[in-house]
């Protein structure tokens, strides 16, 4: 499954070890995100050193373990969807118009994001953190039936 991620999900999962830094290092998913996005993390710093309790080189070293298992993408690989982007996300939140161009420039499954903007508008699909985790359970569910199936033969 292909996915774009949000930066409020990179944050989250700096801030403590949690699903969401789980589901980050799993591999049964390939992860984009616009390279912009570290920029952005660079402004949150402080608070994710304070609200994590770990050290900036700790923090470093995190981002560049979950960094293995995404795919940043540089601007010039996905402007040319920015008009379309700006028109569907201009007027809901106009900073996720990199993430929605993104979207639209590569084949991808959607958008992975807990932020409400994304739900208002139609043109890419939003997954929540509870959706992956879901899609998980029911993908391992699948492969468990599958194995069970092969026994019986």
């Amino acid at each position: 499954m292909k996915l774009i991620i949000d930066t409020n999900v990179l944050i989250s999962s700096l801030l403590k070890d949690s699903t969401t830094r789980q589901l980050l290092l799993n591999e049964s998913f390939e992860f984009y995100l616009p390279e912009i996005v570290i920029i952005e993390l660079k402004k949150y710093l402080l608070y994710i050193i304070q609200k994590s309790g770990i050290t900036e080189d700790e923090i470093k070293n995190l981002l560049n373990a979950l960094l293995e298992n995404l795919k940043l993408v540089p601007l010039d690989e996905y402007e040319e969807q920015m008009d379309e982007a700006m028109e569907i996300m201009g007027k809901i939140d106009e900073k996720d118009t990199q993430f929605i161009a993104l979207a639209l420039s590569i084949k991808n499954d959607g958008i992975w994001s807990n932020d409400k903007h994304f739900d208002e508008q139609t043109k890419i699909q939003v997954y929540k953190t509870i959706d992956i985790i879901n899609l998980l359970e029911k993908k391992s569910k699948s492969q468990d039936d599958e194995k069970r199936d092969n026994k019986k033969i």
